[in-house]
């Protein structure tokens, strides 16, 4: 497997992203030797928050609420998926597959840190990475806090949103990244924050895990990814530690996609599921305070 490193110059000076880098080598027989970035802040005897970021941003979508969890006491572990920010970046899209996503980040954060009595958050794709972690290691995670996300079987119609987009992300010729964020957010960002999420693809080479993931997401029974994702649910099912839903107002992708976790999952009953509203997909961008806030008081409620 061959990969690209974006060069560190390319993350010099970037507004509101003063975090130390840690990298972890993870190998594979088939997959070489590949680096994964991740932000790990905080006291390290704190109790650990997991934040996951999805397609196509990075662990800079967290810059806003990590300094929040922060003061509140937490430890902040917030990786870059293996195509994105600081982790290197394969260049053949065949090189991704949603089992590799959570095959990779089960070896650079859950094994290398030894992650223990964790609070999992995670939206877009770092929800359908992340909850197949906590799916996989139910014992190592104390609770679930989730938005704009979900855990896809492929049964029912994708939202016209969700399929619109990933039909825009296979043709089109330009794939501006910080433009899509910056068109996913009610907050307009600043030329810096676009320049920064446009920081770790220094040229189309660089996008191939982002161009592809859209098209990773399960939309028919016989996806690959299916059968994990229903032995996922099976442990949902049985779930009964919190899971809070907190889905934002604005969001034509997942609009609905709390349902079946309010449905399905015993630990979502009789928790304080919130509508994060004036917000967008890019709900951390919009509104950091408040979902600081629904972290630390899930973890303050035990």
């Amino acid at each position: 497997m061959k990969s690209l490193r974006t060069p560190d110059e390319r993350f010099a000076n970037l507004p509101d992203y003063p975090f130390a880098p840690n990298y972890v080598d993870i190998s594979d027989q088939d997959e070489g030797t590949l680096r994964v970035h991740y932000l790990d802040e905080g006291p390290a005897d704190g109790p650990v928050v997991l934040a996951m970021h999805g397609e196509p941003s990075w662990s800079y979508l967290y810059r806003k609420m990590i300094p929040l969890l922060v003061a509140g006491g937490a430890r902040v572990i917030a990786p870059d998926l293996v195509g994105f920010g600081k982790s290197d970046k394969p260049t053949e899209k065949s090189d991704y597959t949603y089992a590799r996503h959570v095959a990779w980040m089960q070896a650079a954060i859950i094994d290398h840190l030894d992650l223990q009595g964790a609070t999992f958050f995670g939206q877009d794709w770092g929800g359908l990475v992340g909850l197949r972690l906590v799916a996989n290691n139910p014992d190592r995670f104390a609770r679930v806090v989730i938005g704009n996300t979900g855990l896809p079987t492929g049964e029912g119609a994708p939202s016209e949103a969700f399929m619109a987009w990933q039909k825009f992300s296979q043709t089109t010729e330009v794939f501006d990244i910080g433009f899509l964020l910056n068109s996913a957010t009610i907050t307009d960002l600043s030329d810096g924050e676009v320049a920064a999420y446009n920081a770790p693809f220094p040229d189309d080479t660089y996008k191939e895990g982002a161009r592809i993931f859209p098209s990773l997401v399960p939309t028919s029974p016989d996806d690959p990814a299916v059968p994990a994702n229903l032995a996922a649910w099976e442990v949902f099912k049985q779930w009964d530690k919190p899971l809070i839903c907190c889905f934002s107002d604005s969001d034509p992708v997942t609009a609905g996609g709390d349902k079946p976790f309010l449905k399905l999952v015993p630990g979502a009953e009789g928790q304080p599921h919130t509508t994060v509203e004036n917000a967008h997909h890019f709900f951390q961008e919009d509104a950091a305070p408040q979902l600081a806030q629904i972290i630390l008081d899930a973890i303050e409620r035990g």
